[in-house]
């Protein structure tokens, strides 16, 4: 690789860097950069470690190691240009082109480096292609040993496989030899992948570099020993296999022998050279990286697949088909007994059996809380709802359906299954299938209707509610459908299971069961009743029509396979069906956007059209083939070029589920995760999303938020999902396919009653999405207001200061009223500030012993401390800048973690792990360069203030607490109301104070103590509350103490600036005379900065619906504040932990720098309507199928390419978000949720 394009890819934020790079090449010595393959170099480098970075105004990073050896970095955006979106955008990176014409061709020859981007000595060739053309070469000496009849063809098979055995083994010893000779290599300092790299110089032809460049050798000595023992087998069972004789009297042709003899050996050296000397990338990549070695495995398995069919049709098929006879005669003799032990099993295998291990354990386990750790936590299940955990009533419920099943079934087959007449008209199995008939019938109309759309999404429902903007309107307009529902229900789970028993147990062809297929026909028929009741009606109405199809005639073909391998073969007939029109569907949505679409429209989008439309048969050929397989079908970067994918899990990703790239907007979807569960129950219950599946996705849309449901399991009564959340920080490409998912989702629900056949028909039945339901969940409103006209009024700003006393003596008394109950813990008690607990020790204790209305609020200190422990909310106990492009980085301090050092008590704050490559930066600034921040003033710290001599005026306070005056209160209930000594020790001047006194709220400090007085001593007599509100002492007390805080965050006079107002909010204090001393208490601190914030919420209030006409008003405003409100910062640790407690108010101030004006936002938790369609499943999978070779094998990681820009059809973009990581990048991804669905 050039130099200039590696600074390209710096430039772009990403690259891929190959095992073999382009170099200058020296006089006389071959030189060139590989990744370090050595057992030493690479034992560290055996586990991926993907790191993801969100930064500011940046890009979403994934770094990882592929299986090869080579480090990619996938990089996402979060800011698109528009200007690339559209048909120019390159499929792939010109830079990675060159790399991919070098990776492509060791693919192919299954990993041979024959193409190399520099000069190298003939001998690396040489020694390629012998260790190529070994297997060949053993093998062509066996087939003429054979050809010649001097051995026979087992002793040629064995003669082959030792001689491959040996030269195998020799191989391995050379690589462990080249190893050892190589020694370990230590990096010192702190590595970098622009060093990454080990400079190989080639003296000799079996130097031990050049040995390690051409088999670098294998991890593990299990796979040292296994490998070579399949490379022996391998080429023995392939020499016998393509003997000459063989091939010559199965074609009778010698010419075609010949050509089908050396396409056989030249397969049989690809596979033998992946096994044993080098592995190349697979197309099939599955894992970023191969831990285990399972990808040299790969290609002999194919050869053993194929040889192995030969194997079994001549060895093993009849062994296995007698053996299946003899368990089914010897073990259930009994057709009773096979029909009770399959119902019995068949029932129990299709219950969530998961939560039997949970039951043991305890509650708790089945639905722990997760965390952040894998990006998701399970909802708590509600206790009084039935089948969220397995307890007594599920547990009987369960057992009864057992015991009346295996009552019906035994009855049944007891009486009337010998009584079976050969005429399904005229037997005991007719009243039985017409009951079917009419079920199926039934069950498929009621769950029709209970959707947005009908017959497949292509007419709307007219029976379903359209307009509805009001959740308790909707509710209303939906009762008839959740009567309808309910019916449903009892005739799909109830009704349907005991009718298809009834049909399987008087069936005649359980008379025969002596064969192996009919017992696995009729286990596999006793199970899907219950696992998936809808598609056991479906299965059992084809075959029930096919019956009344041919009356009395004799279909002996289909009679003879029996009941329960028709079910299984109708079962898998629809299955695929349905994969092929879904394919086809998903087929026809690329062929024609691709040239309706402007943006979609490529120079070869002509030619390629013209291709499919001539190679029609061949493309129908494909997509048969594909959902035969059940593979994805890859359009290749998303074109109209159609492959059959590898076969993949339904879930299409390794690992475990539940991986995301968390950030502080994954609260939101982790708030709404335990609701959605809820609604998703009644809504799979209810049938509103149609037939379930496990593979099946759902999209669901609300506000900015979008939300990626997968359903992982299906069974009996319960469902399996996982839900995801893809980012809000929409970007260009986000926000188009998001504009598309709107207009869907409005022609469905949000339009008036539609008349008129055409008006009825969906008109974006080609888009991947189909609206379903709309489903009620208890989310988060999100409004956010320009405070233009409201935080820069001078009458607000002057009314500020008498709402900020008032806030503050509220908070003052109810400071004490708590004390007094309990809920606080003292800690200013004692002389001095020297026994003051820690402030984590006080919210400990406040968490563990005040109610749920008295949460206290974090400053910005304590919010720091948070971010700086549990940065992006997760463990960054695995974080380093091992793999930082451009070295380790310096530590950074931000303003605010200046300003949180400087304040007593926090010189021992600890600062977090920092992220490879970002920039750490306060919540005030997250959205601005730091050019543009305004110069501060010192804060706190003393530095360019004016001196202040405090020791040359008599008149500042100097008292320490033990010296201060005792306090004489005229009632004794005043007691109640003291305030810590320390908080009366303001180093402030009395006549400051006593300047102040008038703008101190006495009124409203009588009012409010009059209604907490009774508070703490519960009916108090109107006598001592006259005698606590005469009490001049305790009036003085709080006076002096709100006026030492009102100097002390410098309000002393009206407040003039918006500027200084947001500056106070977001608890950035400009440095005052009393600031060290309030900030020294943690306490008070919190108290006059929650009743700034109170007085700014206040101010918002008033001047959006009025002023407070009362102070009854404005005291059950204060109270409703502190119950239902968090008013703070958005990056606080309050705000995040009352997302998750749902509180059911939220507010921030903001500040936007770009457009110089300040915004309020405010988060209201409310039932609101989320609307929920169904995607196209092999849409998906095609989409993903598509992204893991893309950026797996080809490393196509440019951050703007074709494959990732906007589709409003297929939804491209937020497929690929939806991925799971390192591929994709959700922000949210739950653990996977069970909850039941009866």
């Amino acid at each position: 690789m050039s130099i200039t394009g590696g600074l390209q890819n710096y430039m772009h934020g990403h690259d891929v860097l190959p095992s073999n790079m382009d170099e200058a090449q020296t006089h006389y010595t071959y030189k060139h950069k590989k990744q370090k393959h050595s057992n030493a170099a690479r034992s560290g480098q055996t586990d991926i470690t993907f790191r993801h970075v969100r930064r500011t105004g940046s890009n979403l990073t994934t770094t990882g190691l592929l299986s090869d050896g080579n480090r990619v970095i996938i990089t996402y955006p979060n800011q698109e240009q528009d200007s690339r979106m559209g048909p120019d955008v390159p499929l792939l990176n010109e830079y990675k082109q060159e790399f991919f014409w070098k990776r492509f061709p060791q693919t192919v020859l299954g990993g041979p480096r024959f193409k190399l981007g520099y000069c190298a000595p003939p001998y690396v060739y040489v020694n390629q292609v012998v260790l190529f053309l070994t297997p060949w070469l053993f093998g062509g000496i066996a087939t003429l040993l054979c050809q010649l009849q001097l051995l026979q063809e087992l002793h040629a098979t064995v003669l082959s496989g030792m001689l491959m055995f040996g030269a195998a083994a020799g191989v391995q010893a050379l690589a462990l030899y080249a190893a050892r000779r190589s020694g370990t290599v230590e990096r010192l300092g702190a590595p970098n992948i622009l060093v990454d790299e080990e400079e190989v110089e080639f003296t000799h032809c079996v130097s031990p570099e050049t040995v390690r460049f051409i088999a670098p050798g294998k991890r593990f000595g299990l796979s040292v020993v296994l490998h070579t023992i399949l490379a022996g087998v391998l080429c023995g069972f392939g020499t016998w296999y393509v003997l000459l004789g063989r091939l010559t009297a199965l074609y009778g042709s010698v010419g075609v022998s010949l050509v089908v003899f050396v396409l056989s050996w030249v397969t049989l050296c690809i596979a033998e050279y992946s096994l044993i000397v080098n592995t190349a990338t697979e197309t099939a990549t599955f894992q970023a990286q191969d831990t285990y070695e399972i990808t040299p495995l790969t290609r002999p398995l194919y050869i053993f697949i194929f040889i192995a069919v030969d194997l079994a049709d001549r060895l093993l098929l009849m062994f296995g088909v007698s053996a299946g006879v003899a368990v089914c005669n010897y073990f259930i003799p009994s057709t009773l007994g096979v029909v009770l032990f399959s119902i019995s099993t068949g029932f129990l295998l299709s219950l969530d059996l998961s939560q039997v291990g949970t039951l043991c354990r305890g509650p708790r386990a089945a639905f722990g809380d997760h965390g952040f750790r894998r990006g998701g936590s399970s909802p708590p299940p509600p206790r009084s709802s039935f089948g969220w955990k397995l307890g007594c009533r599920e547990m009987l419920l369960y057992l009864s359906l057992l015991l009346v099943a295996m009552a019906e079934a035994g009855v049944v087959h007891h009486f009337l299954g010998s009584a079976q007449s050969h005429s399904l008209v005229s037997g005991p199995q007719a009243p039985v299938s017409y009951l079917l008939l009419v079920l199926f019938c039934l069950c498929w109309g009621l769950r029709e209707i209970q959707g947005a759309y009908v017959l497949g999404g292509v007419f709307l429902n007219p029976l379903y509610p359209k307009g509805m903007s009001s959740v308790q309107t909707f509710k209303q307009r939906n009762r008839g459908l959740y009567i309808a529902a309910a019916i449903r229900r009892v005739l799909l789970y109830i009704v349907s299971p005991f009718a298809m028993i009834a049909f399987l147990s008087m069936d005649k062809s359980l008379q025969m069961l002596h064969t192996a297929s009919l017992s696995v026909g009729f286990t596999r028929a006793f199970r899907v009743v219950w696992q998936s009741s809808e598609d056991a009606l479906l299965q059992m109405v084809v075959v029930v029509l096919m019956r009344f199809a041919a009356g009395n005639n004799m279909l002996l073909w289909w009679d003879n396979l029996g009941t329960g391998v028709q079910l299984l073969l109708v079962g898998l007939l629809i299955d695929r069906l349905t994969q092929f029109f879904a394919k086809l569907k998903f087929t026809l949505t690329v062929l024609v956007t691709s040239w309706t679409e402007k943006k979609q429209r490529r120079q070869s989008a002509g030619t390629l059209l013209a291709l499919n439309a001539s190679l029609c048969p061949l493309l129908l050929a494909v997509v048969t083939l594909s959902a035969l397989l059940s593979a994805p079908l890859l359009p290749l970067f998303t074109l109209p070029i159609f492959l059959v994918g590898f076969p993949r899990p339904q879930r299409s990703w390794p690992g475990p589920v539940g991986t995301a790239c968390p950030c502080p907007d994954s609260i939101f979807y982790q708030q709404m995760s335990g609701s959605l569960a809820s609604a998703l129950r009644t809504a799979f219950a209810r049938g509103s999303l149609g037939s379930l599946a496990p593979g099946s996705h759902f999209l669901g849309r609300f506000q900015d938020r979008m939300v990626w449901i997968m359903i992982l399991e299906r069974g009996y009564g319960y469902c399996t999902v996982n839900i995801k959340g893809l980012e809000l920080q929409e970007t260009s490409c986000h926000t188009v396919e998001a504009r598309r998912v709107d207009e869907v989702f409005e022609a469905a629900f949000e339009r008036p009653e539609r008349l008129g056949f055409t008006q009825g028909l969906n008109l974006h039945w080609g888009n991947a999405l189909t609206p379903c339901a709309a489903l009620a969940v208890r989310v988060y409103s999100d409004a956010r207001n320009v405070l233009s006209g409201i935080i820069d009024s001078h009458d607000n700003l002057r009314k500020l200061q008498d709402d900020f006393l008032k806030a503050l003596v509220w908070l003052l008394l109810r400071y004490c009223v708590q004390k007094h109950k309990g809920f606080l813990w003292s800690s200013e008690e004692g002389p001095g500030v020297g026994g003051r607990k820690s402030q984590s020790s006080q919210l400990a204790h406040t968490t563990c012993n005040q109610p749920p209305e008295a949460v206290m609020v974090e400053s910005n200190v304590s919010s720091l401390r948070f971010r700086q422990d549990s940065s992006s909310l997760t463990s960054f106990g695995d974080w380093s800048d091992e793999d930082d492009l451009f070295g380790p980085q310096p530590a950074r301090r931000t303003v605010a973690l200046v300003t949180a050092e400087a304040q007593p008590g926090n010189s021992a704050m600890q600062t977090g792990a920092s992220l490879p490559g970002s920039v750490e930066m306060d919540s005030l600034f997250e959205n601005m360069a730091l050019s543009a921040l305004q110069p501060l003033q010192p804060l706190g710290l003393g530095i360019g203030m004016p001196v202040v001599d405090k020791g040359c005026n008599p008149e500042v306070f100097r008292e320490t607490p033990g010296s201060l005056p005792q306090l004489n209160f005229s009632c004794p209930q005043s007691e109640v109301f003291n305030l810590p000594t320390g908080w009366r020790t303001a180093p402030l001047l009395p006549s400051r104070l006593l300047q102040l006194k008038p703008l101190f709220p006495e009124d409203w400090f009588r009012f409010t103590l009059g209604r907490f007085g009774p508070a703490v001593q519960g009916e108090t007599p109107e006598d001592m509350t006259k005698a606590l509100k005469e009490d001049e002492a305790l009036k003085e007390l709080h006076a002096q103490v709100a006026l030492s805080c009102l100097i002390s965050l410098g309000a002393e006079s009206a407040f003039t600036s918006p500027s200084y107002v947001y500056r106070l909010y977001c608890g950035d204090v400009p440095w005052t005379e009393g600031l060290d001393w309030l900030s020294s208490s943690k306490e008070l601190y919190q108290l006059a900065l929650r009743a700034f914030r109170f007085s700014f919420k206040l101010l918002f209030d008033q001047a959006s619906l009025g002023p407070m006409e009362s102070a009854e008003e404005l005291f059950s405003t204060l109270e409703e504040y502190e119950r239902d409100w968090y008013i703070g910062l958005v990056t606080e640790k309050g705000w995040h932990d009352s997302v998750l407690q749902e509180k059911p108010f939220l507010f921030s101030l903001g500040h936007d720098l770009a457009m110089g004006t300040y915004t309020g936002r405010v988060l209201s938790l409310q039932e609101q309507l989320v609307h929920v369609g169904h995607l196209n499943g092999e849409g998906v999978r095609g989409q993903w199928a598509n992204l893991s070779w893309e950026l797996l094998y080809a490393t196509n990681d440019d951050e703007e390419r074709y494959s990732i820009q906007a589709h409003p059809f297929m939804l491209r973009n937020l497929t690929v978000q939806a991925a799971d990581p390192p591929l994709g990048y959700p922000i949210y991804s739950s653990a996977p949720l069970h909850f039941p669905c009866l």
